[in-house]
């Protein structure tokens, strides 16, 4: 059973808490478990997808490439964030400035969905500063 609380930070985004790792473990599975939202798959068809597209690569399925390579094949579009303030510019004012849409939003070590301002994650990454995103064309 996927485990999701609720905090709401402003009237069109909020922390949602989402762990469906089958074992509920706190493990690096970001990128799965990012995939498995924006997707819908569960995390193992998740897994499994980005594994076989690192196979193909031959690199680790959670190296940027080979999860963005997976994003791109299901018609996602990457878009770098403005650099007029890269370092105070956080994933809770990422969702305030995108109400609507799906995104794959980058950190330097770690991924996290937003779906229609609100940002899915196994914890509160809200302060992280993203560097780049992936959005639905």
């Amino acid at each position: 059973m996927v485990e999701r609380t609720l905090f709401l930070y402003a009237e069109f985004m909020a922390y949602i808490k989402f762990q469906n790792n089958p074992k509920h473990k706190a493990t690096g599975d970001c990128v799965v478990r990012a995939l498995s939202i924006l997707t819908g798959m569960t995390w193992e068809q998740a897994y499994i997808n980005v594994c076989a597209q690192g196979y193909k690569m031959a690199e680790m399925p959670s190296t940027n490439s080979v999860w963005g390579a997976y994003l791109r094949e299901l018609g996602y579009v990457r878009e770098a964030l403005p650099n007029t303030c890269p370092d105070c510019y956080t994933i809770k004012e990422f969702c305030d400035d995108h109400p609507r849409g799906q995104y794959a939003v980058a950190t330097g070590t770690h991924v996290v969905a937003v779906v229609d301002g609100d940002y899915l994650d196994a914890w509160d990454s809200g302060n992280e500063t993203p560097i780049y995103f992936w959005r639905r064309s």
